[in-house]
């Protein structure tokens, strides 16, 4: 089969409802160099802390000294780039447990833009029925040129556990799991590869909860990728996030607090943080084929 596949050979996956943002997630690219200890989690943390409790945000304390968790990412896509330069995401993460990997792999697919209606207009579930986790966030960003500020992208997500390594072979094999990957518009026998040759060992560390009030309660974490062959430093990221029924259902105070403190830990954690815009595009900007998805 080496025509491009169409709508009407795989099938729409019918909604019964559109998506809502059930998620508010703010992050901010760290350097992955400064984090060469495990006590270098627990002095960002003093930082975050500090920043914290002069705005009068509670935060817990985390596990002295920090538990670090291992994981394995992949991004895959086409060789000329069409799933990203469409603003889609096909990420593989590998657990490991006991220092051993799990058998079984998280598949994400994502759509991130910065329109919200482009975002929740791609249905991102998979075609066949598994167990499965719809995740669509509102992910707050620093400007890519200077620190304090923020800006607003949105991330249509579905996440799948599965064993079939067959799956991310072929875009025609992986756009009969997810149909909305047809959009990129890839012919059928074309070789999903891992992007720029790249594994990337993530290195997880919990730094507690931020409590903006008595009912909304975030989750912060860093995460420090490196290169898995060479173990060089790539990039790090602290985020937290906060979890609700609708995105209009976070309260003012929350929602005002939350951001004042992105704003101002950007300023007080200068000298850990790096400018840019996301992860994933530092790793895709890593070679030499075209990126023209500027998140």
């Amino acid at each position: 089969m080496s025509a491009t596949l169409t709508h009407s050979k795989i099938g729409a996956v019918p909604l019964e409802r559109a998506d809502d943002v059930q998620y508010r997630e703010c992050k901010i690219l760290l350097k992955a160099g400064l984090f060469a200890k495990p006590s270098s989690f627990h002095k960002f943390w003093k930082t975050v802390h500090r920043t914290a409790k002069k705005l009068g945000i509670a935060m817990t304390r985390p596990e002295k000294p920090v538990a670090l968790h291992l994981r394995e990412v992949v991004f895959l896509d086409t060789p000329k780039f069409r799933l990203y330069n469409n603003h889609f995401i096909l990420r593989k993460r590998t657990f490991y447990r006991h220092g051993r990997p799990e058998p079984n792999f998280e598949l994400t697919l994502k759509l991130r833009s910065p329109d919200r209606n482009i975002a929740a207009a791609v249905d991102v579930r998979p075609l066949l029925p598994c167990v499965n986790i719809v995740k669509f966030k509102e992910e707050l960003l620093p400007l890519s040129d200077k620190l304090g500020g923020l800006r607003t992208i949105y991330s249509h997500g579905c996440e799948l556990d599965t064993p079939n390594l067959v799956l991310t072979q072929r875009f025609e094999t992986i756009c009969q799991v997810f149909p909305a990957l047809m959009k990129a518009g890839a012919k059928a026998e074309t070789r999903l590869n891992e992007v720029n040759e790249m594994i990337v060992d993530e290195t997880l560390a919990n730094l507690g909860m931020l409590e903006f009030d008595s009912k909304t309660i975030a989750k912060a974490n860093i995460a420090i990728w490196r290169n898995h062959h060479t173990r060089a430093d790539l990039i790090g990221e602290f985020s937290f996030q906060m979890k609700f029924e609708r995105l209009e259902e976070l309260r003012r105070k929350p929602r005002e607090r939350s951001e004042e403190f992105f704003r101002q830990l950007q300023v007080n954690a200068e000298e850990w943080i790096q400018l840019g815009t996301t992860k994933t595009s530092l790793i895709y900007r890593l070679g030499k084929v075209p990126v023209v998805n500027h998140e």
